[in-house]
């Protein structure tokens, strides 16, 4: 008799789900909200003055079991700042087509400075595109932020910028000149002007 009931049993699972109502999603016209704290792209914060959170420390990249992180770490220096600390991450690559975007790399950055969002829209025509880049990952600039390189915050240190302490960027802090990215004096002069246009176009 249990050679009989067998199929029937699972045949009962098939007849059971072909009455039931049929879940459409409308995808992409219509995009479902994610969880609060789904695992999508990743991100590169900074900290309130626009001074970036990675410090260049690899353990993401250790932590990672698709081996789909490569980062390299540089020294900071008085005149080209870019984390508050000693070192900062110069080169900061994601290859989204090895992650699998379990947050395990998250939970070894020290200074929360790798996030994951809710984008989770990352299908691309080649493989280089997937491959994010620094450039890409970095958080964009918010209300109170002067892009990296900049000088730290006057009369404060790095173990300030961790307690909070920092808001945003001090009283006419400017950009300094990323000699490490092959840029000179009259480039940024360049850019620093191009910045005061976009903003100006933005108040008026």
């Amino acid at each position: 008799m249990s050679d009989f009931q067998n199929p029937v049993a699972g045949f009962g699972v098939t007849f059971k789900a072909m009455f039931k109502k049929r879940l459409t999603e409308q995808y992409p016209e219509v995009k479902k909200p994610t969880a609060p704290r789904f695992h999508g792209r990743h991100q590169l914060n900074r900290h309130p003055d626009g001074l970036e959170k990675c410090i260049g420390c690899e353990l993401c990249a250790w932590a990672c079991p698709a081996d789909a992180i490569y980062v390299e770490g540089a020294d900071n220096t008085d005149e080209e700042r870019y984390s508050p600390g000693e070192r900062y991450g110069r080169v900061y690559q994601i290859n989204y087509l090895r992650c699998i975007l379990c947050g395990l790399c998250v939970e070894a950055c020290p200074t929360r400075a790798l996030t994951m969002t809710n984008e989770y829209e990352l299908a691309d025509r080649t493989r280089e595109s997937l491959i994010y880049t620094k450039e890409e990952l970095l958080a964009g600039l918010e209300d109170g932020m002067v892009d990296s390189p900049h000088a730290i915050y006057p009369g404060t240190d790095e173990q300030d910028y961790y307690r909070g302490l920092v808001t945003e960027a001090a009283p006419g802090t400017t950009q300094q000149v990323a000699v490490s990215k092959g840029e000179t004096p009259s480039d940024q002069a360049a850019g620093n002007e191009e910045s005061q246009e976009r903003q100006q176009g933005v108040q008026a």
